[in-house]
Formats: structure tokens, sequence, C-alpha cells
């Protein structure tokens, strides 16, 4: 078994899912996988936060109310957040993953199979630290 990092004391994993049980299950099985994990419950929840914190990734769903969570990415890539970013969907089109391809932003697919999440995250982390 190939030995992963403790990513615990790394800057966190930044979950936005407004469906509540999405949100709670992805920050258990991603602190099962030894991520710090901090979650948002709606994209103005973020733009409102005083201060975002440095995060390793952001996973955003794409699907929520009042904003997409690709303009949700395209609004924290207009000030200055370039933290690495997987878009999550239960619904994936040609033109969303045009779209997010345009952006850098890999797109996972719900629901999720195997670790594909998991092996996303720790793809996004290594290229943006390497």
């Amino acid at each position: 078994m190939e030995h992963q990092p403790d990513l615990s004391n790394s800057d966190p994993v930044i979950v936005v899912d407004d469906d509540a049980a999405v949100r709670n299950s992805l920050k258990f099985s991603l602190q099962i996988e030894g991520f710090a994990v901090r979650t948002y419950s709606n994209p103005n929840e973020v733009l409102n936060a005083k201060e975002l914190p440095a995060s390793s990734c952001l996973v955003v769903d794409q699907n929520m109310p009042g904003m997409s969570g690709l303009n949700l990415l395209a609004v924290l890539r207009k000030r200055g957040v370039s933290t690495p970013a997987i878009l999550i969907s239960g619904h994936v089109t040609a033109a969303m993953r045009d779209e997010a391809k345009r952006g850098g932003i890999t797109v996972v697919e719900k629901p999720f199979l195997g670790n594909g999440l998991v092996d996303c995250i720790r793809a996004a982390i290594t290229r943006d630290v390497g």
C-alpha cells in the first residue's frame, strides 16, 4: 500500500455544497483520508466570509441555488484566489466540462466511485505544490 502524507496539518480542503448530507459526508470521508476540511453551505457564505482561509483545494458543487459552482469559482479567481479547484456535479454536460477545462478546473461526477475524488484532490494539491 502506498504511503500517503499526513495532510491534517496543511491548509484545509474547502467544500462548498448546499446539500447538508453531501457536505457532511464529504467532510467525514476526506478527514478519514487525512485532510483538514472546512465546509460552506452556499456560494454567498464563501463570498461573504471576512477572510477565506488559505486552502489546499476547493471542492465546489455545480448546482447550487443563486450561483453555479463555475460562477463561484470565476468570482474567486477574479478576487485572486488561485487555489486548485474541483467541480462536482451529478449532471455533467459537455459545455460544463469545456468551461471547466478552460478554467483549469477538474470535474468529478457524482456519485463518486472508489477513491476518484480523493485521488483528484491529491493530484490537484501535488500539481499546485509542484
